[in-house]
């Protein structure tokens, strides 16, 4: 089978692999669609574990089920969870699942960007369903991401009159800033650098468009907010300019959530007499779980028509060096979607 496996910054190659085995309790996917994350773009994050296969938003067809599976058949329309806790340890008794030890051990086999991959037993009981037949392959590579943001908008507690800020326009933010306004908020700010996804957040229920090249995003907050800023910011980029743009927009005792990793070596100077006085909250969220994905899927169906406009470019498992290059350098994308046999 054709996998394509990831060596390095710009250095993705398609190769040949035996498919995997199957266990009793394992089932055998065939790639159907699998979209490309913010996460699968960071070299720092991948190099050091180079080479493998990436891809983790995938859906596809049963093609192959061990002999002791139940619940699923051959032709079945799936989605599978790259990552599952072990629902026993500490952290998932807690429900801070993304933290159990198991949670990173666990996942698909080699991974999403190729023509097969394997469920194990772990995955495929605890995150792994059937897609509705109205929802498409394609839409169904958005039910991971948007769990992920809906994760983080229930974490940062979005209610009925928050007033949100979002930094960055990318997938992501625009996810969180829907996601937002469907949880009773009632101003979403959201800035960004690219004139082109400044334009798609206003498709995705933006009520304010701040270009951080011309504009500082606390001021524009403050001036629709009686000068107090967002109860709640979302930090979607992953760097040091957007969490201080984030943290400036934020009132006091409001949720600062950083969404998205910086390089390790990044520091952030924060001043804790500042976030005692002003009992700021600073958190995170990574990932998603069990908890989160079937609700996405839910709001997947019913919002298709508005999150299916997400996904900008699709490409051929055969092309999927063009797909990274667009979805790293191109300024007008948004999800881009590597698409298997159909």
């Amino acid at each position: 089978m054709k996998v394509a496996v990831y060596y390095g910054p710009n250095d993705i190659r398609l190769e040949e692999r035996p498919r995997p085995e199957v266990g009793p309790r394992d089932i055998l996917v065939e790639m159907r669609a699998c979209g490309i994350c913010g996460s699968d773009l960071m070299d720092w994050y991948l190099a050091p574990r180079a080479p493998l296969v990436l891809g983790h938003e995938p859906t596809g067809v049963v093609v192959e089920v061990g002999r002791e599976v139940e619940g699923f058949s051959e032709g079945d329309r799936v989605f599978a969870h790259h990552h599952v806790s072990c629902m026993t340890c500490r952290f998932c008794r807690r429900g801070q699942f993304t933290l159990c030890p198991r949670f990173r051990q666990t996942h698909l086999d080699p991974g999403g960007f190729s023509e097969f991959f394997r469920v194990p037993e772990p995955n495929l009981a605890l995150d792994t369903f059937k897609l509705p037949n109205r929802l498409s392959y394609e839409e169904g590579t958005l039910i991971e991401p948007l769990a992920c943001c809906l994760r983080a908008v229930r974490k940062a507690r979005v209610g009925l009159g928050d007033r949100v800020a979002v930094v960055g326009a990318g997938p992501s933010g625009l996810m969180i800033a829907f996601l937002s306004k469907l949880a009773g908020a009632t101003l979403v700010a959201v800035s960004d650098l690219v004139p082109y996804r400044l334009r798609a957040a206003r498709a995705f229920g933006a009520d304010l468009v701040v270009d951080a090249g011309r504009e500082e995003l606390s001021e524009a907050v403050k001036a629709e907010t009686d000068g107090l800023g967002a109860d709640v910011v979302f930090v979607t980029a992953p760097s040091l300019a957007a969490l201080e743009a984030g943290a400036r927009a934020l009132r006091r005792g409001g949720t600062l959530l950083i969404f998205a990793p910086t390089a390790p070596e990044v520091g952030w100077v924060v001043r804790p007499n500042s976030i005692f006085f002003n009992e700021i909250t600073i958190t995170a969220s990574y990932s998603t779980t069990h908890v989160e994905t079937r609700d996405a899927l839910s709001i997947l169906v019913a919002h298709r028509e508005v999150l299916g406009r997400l996904i900008t470019h699709r490409f051929g498992l055969e092309q999927i060096a063009e797909a990274f290059r667009l979805a790293k350098e191109s300024k007008e994308c948004l999800k881009v979607v590597v698409l298997g046999a159909q």
